[in-house]
């Protein structure tokens, strides 16, 4: 949808995530906003927060058989080339 008036083209080009990151700048100055968290609490919604948020990325890598944290290095050997196939025989 296109914008049809200059109030919404100001909210477009606006940067909201800019204005609210001054905002809470400003409001760790004062201690009427400093609000005690239980700090396990906090360590469990941002658990929440990181799994709901990475779920399509999980889902997507555990599709594709990717594994990010692997222990050891992988090792890749070529092909096992057979003595019949190539006509030549190994001594």
């Amino acid at each position: 949808m296109l914008p049809v008036r200059q109030a919404d083209i100001v909210l477009i080009k606006g940067m909201p995530s800019q204005r609210h990151f001054c905002v809470a700048f400003v409001m760790t100055f004062f201690s009427l906003f400093d609000v005690p968290v239980f700090w396990p609490i906090l360590l469990c919604y941002w658990i929440v927060l990181f799994a709901l948020t990475m779920k399509r990325q999980i889902v997507h890598m555990i599709k594709y058989k990717y594994v990010p944290f692997n222990i050891g290095k992988q090792r890749y050997t070529g092909k096992k080339s057979t003595a019949s196939s190539s006509g030549l025989s190994r001594d």
